[in-house]
C-alpha cells in the first residue's frame, strides 16, 4: 500500500511539473493561455512575471514530494514521509485555497488537488497499518 501511495504522489508530482512548464515555460503560448483563460497575449505578457513564480513554487513542490519518495526508497522512511506529506499536503492545500476562493475554479481546483488528496490519504492508510 505504501508504494501505491507514493506512485500516486509521483503522479501528483508530475502534474506539478507540467504545470510549471505551462506558467513558467510556456505561458504566453495560444495553447496555455486557452488552458488558463488569458483571453489575450497582451493580458499574458502583462501576467508572465506572475505565471513564472507561480510555475517555480509548483515545480519546488513537485522537487519536494520526489525527494522525500527517494529518501524513502532509500530506507529513510522518517525524513521521505514527512517531505511527502509536506509537499502533497501544500499541494492539496493550494487546490483549496483556490476552489474556496472562487468556485468557478473547481475543476482547476480538482485536477490539481485529486492526486495530492489521493496520495496523502493511501500514504497515511500506509504508515497507520504498518
Amino acid at each position: 500500500m505504501l508504494i501505491a501511495g507514493l506512485v500516486l504522489a509521483a503522479a501528483a508530482a508530475a502534474f506539478h511539473v507540467f504545470i510549471f512548464a505551462l506558467e513558467s515555460l510556456k505561458w504566453t503560448e495560444p495553447s496555455t493561455r486557452k488552458v488558463f483563460g488569458v483571453a489575450s497575449e497582451q493580458d499574458a505578457i502583462t501576467m508572465k512575471q506572475l505565471a513564472f513564480n507561480q510555475g517555480f513554487y509548483n515545480l519546488f513542490l513537485a522537487l519536494t514530494v520526489l525527494l522525500g519518495i527517494a529518501l524513502v526508497l532509500a530506507g529513510q522512511a522518517t525524513v521521505g514521509l514527512t517531505l511527502v506529506f509536506a509537499g502533497a499536503g501544500m499541494m492539496l492545500a493550494a487546490a483549496l485555497v483556490l476552489v474556496l476562493s472562487d468556485r468557478t475554479k473547481l475543476r482547476a481546483a480538482a485536477m490539481q488537488g485529486t492526486l495530492p488528496l489521493l496520495a496523502v490519504v493511501v500514504t497515511a492508510l500506509a504508515v497507520a497499518l504498518a
